[in-house]
């Protein structure tokens, strides 16, 4: 199999999977075959560490790609184009390791149409891992779309008792965004083809990049492009179907939802938002850093007042992504480092909370923080799980939330578009708050004296959950100790992201009104293209 093919392989594979669970009869075959295909995705995706030279940027052309251009009339440069790069090796490794994962985590707690189920899941996979991989800008609008069905599916029909809400509330807000991005998409189609692909309507990320608009047209693009991803992300104030969701859906779709569906959007920010429409980034990116740190704060403080464990945990995620955001527009190595780096910690940290929570749910059939109290005596080995993920998640140092968080910070601090430290100040405390409502959270459900009689008898973990929860442990140990390594298959990439930004400003010249206008079709210097 030829080297680019695995791309494809990886994002078709679990449709294939999909297409096989839904022929199959028996319950035990279903899972296994669910199982079967997104174990042997995750060790074909490992491939992807071999054949990958972190050492190359954006700039220089996806690795591993592949290309069909005779999938659309020739009228069009529209085109089936997938790769890798350093933005996004880490997210599809990620997105690969957390299949399996999700399909043991469901092995007894999904008992409803569990064809229905595990067929959904393959498919929300595919979407995802195309998502990620997709360099044509139509192919990702194609691929971010198929994610909100299955998604939409899995919290309508498997969720808790406000599931239809949770489900339509996800739909139109995701919906919403995304047709604006479609509009955004087509205008920007057209205007880059005449500009830089001889009058053909053009998706092409790499040619797309190479057009410069004027500052006006940048503005209404980049917030047409932004408001779709700040959905997604989500980011304040557009965060409030997050926790809806996040407590309706079942277990696996809050681990799915919180590992990979919410990092769309903060990816999104940094493959699309920032290249395509560096002015308007830069000249909006105080605005956004306000609304992340708002969200950092708020996140942390509505937290730490939940009565119900996953819903405390949901906001916490719009506090830990408001970094993330925070670091991106920050337009610093440094920060954007950290960014790319916490989109995986947050990922594994914050996904292993929810998988430890719906074990609980399972034993207790309850997420009241009130109805716990003491397990720590009855439960000693998922009480060890719930420690480290949550101290991870806090920003322990030596572990992996730490790392993105001071990058970030750092970052932020020395830019010269954000570096405002009362700003900076102010997302510190998250930090802090951070600590505040997860230990708080874990003492009230694992310490203290048992209150309630059933927790005397709690079931500890078996060696399937076991298997579930030390992988994403070791992670967050290694990430946390050894992050270089990590860092390097990020770092070209985004250098090449904050270079192009520059180069596009840079070529943007200065008329009367003092406003910035597009010069015409941008050439990229050689080590950027």
């Amino acid at each position: 199999m030829p080297i680019g093919n695995i791309i494809s392989v990886l994002i078709f594979l679990p449709l294939v999977g999909a297409l096989i669970t839904m022929l199959l009869r028996s319950e035990s075959q279903i899972k296994w075959a669910a199982l079967i295909t997104t174990s042997v995705t995750f060790v074909l995706s490992l491939g992807l560490l071999w054949g990958f030279d972190p050492s190359l940027g954006t700039g220089t052309g996806p690795q591993m790609a592949e290309v069909y251009s005779s999938w659309f009339p020739d009228a069009f440069d529209i085109k089936y184009y997938v790769g890798v790069d350093g933005l996004n090796v880490l997210l599809i490794l990620l997105t690969t390791l957390l299949g399996p994962i999700l399909v043991l985590s469901s092995w007894t707690y999904i008992k409803k149409a569990p064809r229905g189920y595990y067929t959904l899941m393959l498919i929300l996979q595919t979407g995802i891992t195309g998502v990620f991989c997709s360099y044509d800008v139509f192919l990702f609008y194609i691929f971010f779309e198929l994610t909100l069905i299955p998604m939409y599916f899995i919290i309508g029909i498997w969720g808790g008792e406000d599931r239809i809400y949770a489900a339509v509330k996800f739909v139109l807000y995701t919906l919403v965004g995304s047709l604006l991005m479609l509009v955004g998409i087509l205008y920007l189609g057209n205007a880059a083809g005449d500009a830089v692909n001889g009058g053909v309507f053009t998706t092409d990320w790499y040619k797309i990049v190479q057009y410069n608009p004027d500052a006006s047209t940048q503005t209404w693009l980049f917030f047409l492009f932004a408001f779709s991803f700040a959905i997604k992300v989500p980011l304040f104030p557009l965060h409030t179907w997050l926790p809806d969701a996040h407590v309706q859906a079942p277990s696996g779709g809050s681990v799915v939802l919180a590992g990979v569906l919410l990092k769309m959007g903060t990816y999104g920010l940094v493959r699309f938002c920032l290249p395509f429409f560096p002015y308007a980034s830069q000249k909006y990116a105080m605005l956004i850093a306000i609304l992340a740190v708002i969200g950092v704060i708020y996140g942390a403080l509505v937290s730490r007042v939940q009565p119900d464990a996953k819903k405390l945990v949901a906001y916490s995620s719009v506090s830990h992504l408001g970094f993330v955001v925070l670091g991106i527009f920050a337009f610093t190595t440094e920060a954007m480092q950290g960014a790319m780096i916490q989109m995986i910690n947050h990922g594994i940290s914050t996904g292993a909370l929810f998988l430890i929570l719906g074990m609980m749910y399972e034993r207790r059939h309850t997420r009241m923080m009130d109805d716990f109290g003491g397990i720590a005596k009855s439960v000693p080995i998922l009480t060890f799980f719930m420690v480290f993920s949550v101290l991870a998640s806090a920003g322990l140092p030596g572990l992996n939330g730490f790392v993105g968080e001071f990058l970030i910070l750092v970052g932020s601090f020395k830019s010269d578009v954000i570096g405002n430290p009362f700003l900076i100040a102010a997302a510190t405390t998250g930090v802090i708050l951070a600590a505040v409502y997860l230990l708080w959270m874990l003492h009230k459900t694992f310490f203290g004296p048992i209150t309630n009689e059933a927790n005397r008898t709690m079931v500890d973990l078996n060696w399937r959950e076991i298997g579930l929860l030390a992988p994403l442990a070791v992670l967050m140990l290694v990430l946390g100790l050894a992050p270089s390594k990590f860092l390097q298959m990020s770092e070209a990439s985004t250098e090449s992201i904050i270079q192009i930004v520059d180069s596009k400003i840079s070529a943007m010249t200065e008329f009367e009104s003092g406003e910035p206008v597009a010069v015409g079709a941008l050439s990229i210097d050689s080590d950027q293209q």
